[in-house]
Parts: C-alpha cells; sequence; structure tokens
C-alpha cells in the first residue's frame, strides 16, 4: 500500500511539473506575439514612409517607438524567462526519473 503510494505521489509531481512546463509554453508564446507586433507596425511605418513628412509626425513617431521599444523588451524577457524556467522543468523531471527505480521506462528523454 506504502508503494503505491509513492508511485502516486511521483506521478502526480511529475504531472504537475509537465503542467507547469504548459504554463511556460504558453508565456513563450505570447512573448513571441508581443516581440513581433512592433516589427510589424515599423514594418508599416517604413513601407508608408513616402507618403508623411518625419519631421511633422514626429509628435506621432516618438511615442510610438518608444512604445515598440517597450513591447520588444517585454517580448524578448518573457521569451528568455519561458526558455529559463521550461529548462528548470527538464532538469527536474530528468532527476526524477533518474531517482526513481521504475520511472526510466516510463519517461523518454
Amino acid at each position: 500500500m506504502m508503494r503505491n503510494n509513492e508511485n502516486s505521489q511521483i506521478f502526480n509531481t511529475v504531472t504537475l511539473l509537465l503542467s507547469e512546463k504548459r504554463t511556460s509554453l504558453s508565456v513563450l508564446r505570447t512573448g513571441i506575439a508581443i516581440f513581433t507586433l512592433p516589427m510589424s507596425v515599423l514594418t508599416v511605418l517604413v513601407a508608408t514612409s513616402r507618403f508623411y513628412d518625419v519631421n511633422s509626425s514626429l509628435h506621432f513617431i516618438i511615442p510610438l517607438l518608444i512604445i515598440c521599444i517597450v513591447l520588444v523588451i517585454l517580448g524578448l524577457y518573457l521569451v528568455f524567462k519561458s526558455f529559463k524556467r521550461i529548462k528548470d522543468i527538464d532538469h527536474k523531471i530528468h532527476e526524477i526519473k533518474n531517482d526513481v527505480k521504475g520511472m526510466q521506462d516510463i519517461i523518454e528523454d
């Protein structure tokens, strides 16, 4: 009975780690989307730059560029944070796999 309870505890731990990994992957996806948004805005600005005068539109362009820089920094932060979190979770799962005798057959690398 005690061994069955330990196995259940280990499987619950691995399930929790895998759900945290899924959450980190969705944060990664969000970070990539936030990172690409300013790039597409700047692409539109460059493509339509012949239709407006930059000097007369500086009061619009400067705040827009500041917002784009903030979004790029936020996107990069989310991407790197999620990469680090995914690496940590994979390391914890690998430790569990090596510590528990019957887990080598169940968990694949």
